[in-house]
């Protein structure tokens, strides 16, 4: 039986709602961007702090950051929402279990965390093989010309190790918006879950994930061109 494609489809009013469903869609792609863009703030900035420590000469922060990355890296993103989502309010305290059941928008603010806490167990891994890489005497020479340690880090090595780390880092920012759709599970109405919600209203499945496709793949060819040139230009000043 020959599929009959629909495009028109995108021009109908979506069941439940006064905009079309490519209106609908777009409103899914931009509640993935926000949630990436957020989680990729947290995921870095943890993840630079467990980096460093990672590699700082202190046993208990190395001991501390590792047990971190090894707990948040080895558990799935799926379990990890759902132990936030679901299990999190029940450990808490009832009064503060039943905010968080209440809390507006719930589902979204567990989300990004989420999503960030878990990326940036990758990303401090990153961050302490590219600190790791670098020369042993930059951060040597920066100690004997009066630096403190934090200043040797903030001045010297890390600027350092995320000018080598681009190209990874790159590909973290696209797994975050890959992984969104995982949060499909805890009720974020994301462009897969918008894209799923079309095609159960509308039966027009292929058209319903193509548009989503297309739409993930332009946001992530955005990212790789903004990366470049901020390759580009952090070339020119190494």
């Amino acid at each position: 039986m020959e599929y009959r494609w629909n495009w028109g489809v995108f021009a109908q009013t979506a069941m439940g709602s006064s905009d079309n469903y490519a209106i609908f869609l777009l409103k899914g792609l931009m509640l993935t961007v926000c949630t990436a863009a957020l989680a990729w703030v947290i995921a870095l900035a943890l993840g630079t702090v467990v980096g460093v420590l990672r590699t700082v000469p202190n046993r208990f922060a190395n001991v501390s950051a590792r047990t971190y990355v090894e707990i948040f890296r080895n558990v799935p993103l799926l379990l990890q929402l759902f132990l936030w989502y679901f299990v999190m309010p029940e450990l808490l305290p009832e009064k503060w279990g039943m905010w968080l059941k209440t809390l507006p928008f719930g589902s979204f603010y567990i989300a990004f965390l989420g999503l960030g806490i878990y990326t940036s167990a990758r990303i401090a891994e990153q961050i302490r093989a590219g600190i790791q890489a670098l020369p042993v005497g930059q951060k040597g020479a920066a100690l004997a010309l009066g630096m403190t340690l934090p200043q040797a880090y903030r001045h010297i090595l890390l600027p350092r190790a995320y000018i080598a780390m681009l190209p990874t880092l790159t590909s973290e920012g696209i797994a975050i918006v890959k992984n969104t759709s995982v949060a499909l599970t805890i009720g974020l109405a994301e462009l897969t879950a918008q894209a799923r919600a079309m095609q159960e209203y509308t039966f027009n499945v292929f058209e319903a994930f193509t548009a989503a496709t297309l739409l993930y793949f332009i946001l992530n060819v955005v990212i790789v061109v903004v990366s470049r040139v901020i390759e580009e230009k952090t070339a020119l000043r190494h």
